[in-house]
């Protein structure tokens, strides 16, 4: 059993995170490179006639350029919105780093996890799957919810995993988003999938 746990959490250190970290250096790599563009134009800026800049609407210009730009990379991320709503996961928001299996869009939907035979038993099971997959944590455990956060290696960005078990239904209804971004190059709908197949290997399904 344990040899297969360690196959488990070795398939999803390749699937889940190799892809995803080429994409996320290429984006900290041209942060970076914006970082010192605007860092040279306020320097060359410095070094100019400051009086004949403040008479011109040149100033402002480069000003704002500089405070959205920091604003837009060093932004605080805020938490997801997680949990439960009168039986319902949250909807995905608009951009693409988020899977859903409750009223999803076309782009965003994914469909619930089947199961057959006893709802705790399934959802122990599930918590041995999910016990596995890489930096991933449990963070809430109910009788029919459990959330986790799965954290990457470099960058420490957080996605949100949530799986709820309704009382009439033999399925899983599920929700994975990234806390900031866009794109995730389809890191969360992998994740989902696996941790699918995961489960349906350990319950013999």
């Amino acid at each position: 059993m344990l040899a297969y746990f360690d196959r488990l959490a070795i398939a999803f250190h390749r699937h889940c995170e190799v892809k995803a970290f080429a994409a996320i250096a290429r984006q900290s790599l041209i942060k970076v490179k914006i970082t010192s563009i605007v860092k040279e134009v306020f320097l060359q800026l410095m070094s100019l006639n400051m009086s004949r800049l403040l008479s011109s609407r040149f100033l402002s210009i480069i000003f704002g350029l500089i405070i959205t730009t920091t604003l837009s990379l060093y932004s605080l991320p805020a938490l997801a919105a997680t949990g439960l709503t009168n039986g319902l996961l949250a909807p995905c928001p608009s951009s693409p780093n988020c899977v859903v299996s409750q009223d999803g869009d076309a782009e965003h939907m994914v469909e619930p996890i089947s199961y057959q035979g006893d709802r705790q038993e399934v959802k122990e099971a599930l918590l041995k799957v999910l016990s596995v997959v890489p930096r991933t944590e449990v963070i809430e455990n109910s009788d029919n919810y459990i959330r986790t956060e799965s954290t990457s290696r470099i960058f420490k960005f957080v996605d949100d995993a949530e799986f709820y078990f309704p009382e009439e239904e033999s399925v899983i209804q599920v929700r994975s988003a990234s806390r900031v971004g866009e794109s995730d190059l389809g890191v969360n709908r992998r994740r989902i999938e696996q941790i699918r197949l995961a489960l349906a290997d350990l319950l013999g399904n």
